[in-house]
C-alpha cells in the first residue's frame, strides 16, 4: 500500500506532464493537483499501472472558489486491491469550467459529473450526456456557486421562503 506522497512521486516518474503537485494536509487528506486538460490521462494511467491500481472512484466533488474566480473538481481514488487511496484536485476558470470527462475509465463518474455540471456549471467535456440531474432542464443557473441569484418564481411557483 502507498501512502499519497508516494503516488504523487510515482506519478512525477512515470507521467510527462499534467501533474502539477502534491498538496500534505494538516487536517484531511493531502491531494495531488493535476491540470484539468490530462486528468483522462492521469485517470487511465491511475486505473491501469499495476503498482496503483485506482479501480474505484468513491467520489467526484465540484468546489467553488469565488476568490480565486475558479471552480474545482476533486476525485477520490481507492484501489480495493492493493488498499491505498488518493485524491486529485483539478481547477478551472469560472469563465471556462472546462475539464475532461473520466466516465469512460470509472462508470461512477456518470452522475458526479452531471451533478458537478448541473450545480456548479462544470462542463465535462467527452461525457456522453452532460444534462441535468437534479434541476429541472430549463432551470436557470448552477445553485451551489456562491454567487448564484436564485429565481423569484418558477413556473408561477414562488422559490423563495
Amino acid at each position: 500500500m502507498k501512502q499519497p506522497e508516494e503516488i504523487a512521486a510515482y506519478l512525477n516518474d512515470h507521467i510527462d506532464e499534467g501533474v502539477l503537485g502534491f498538496v500534505p494536509a494538516e487536517v484531511g487528506q493531502p491531494w495531488i493537483s493535476v491540470a484539468p486538460d490530462t486528468v483522462k490521462k492521469i485517470a487511465k494511467f491511475l486505473r491501469d499501472d499495476q503498482e496503483l491500481r485506482f479501480n474505484t472512484l468513491m467520489c467526484l466533488s465540484g468546489v467553488h472558489y469565488p476568490a480565486e474566480q475558479e471552480l474545482g473538481v476533486t476525485y477520490h481514488l481507492h484501489s480495493t486491491t492493493l488498499g491505498h487511496t488518493v485524491a486529485l484536485k483539478a481547477r478551472v476558470p469560472i469563465d471556462n469550467p472546462r475539464v475532461q470527462s473520466v466516465e469512460s475509465i470509472w462508470k461512477t463518474a456518470d452522475w458526479h459529473e452531471r451533478e458537478a455540471w448541473d450545480m456548479l456549471g462544470i462542463v465535462f467535456d467527452g461525457h456522453p450526456n452532460m444534462a441535468r440531474i437534479l434541476c429541472p432542464d430549463d432551470w436557470i443557473g448552477h445553485p451551489l456557486r456562491k454567487d448564484y441569484v436564485q429565481q423569484e418564481t418558477y413556473m408561477g411557483v414562488t422559490t423563495r421562503f
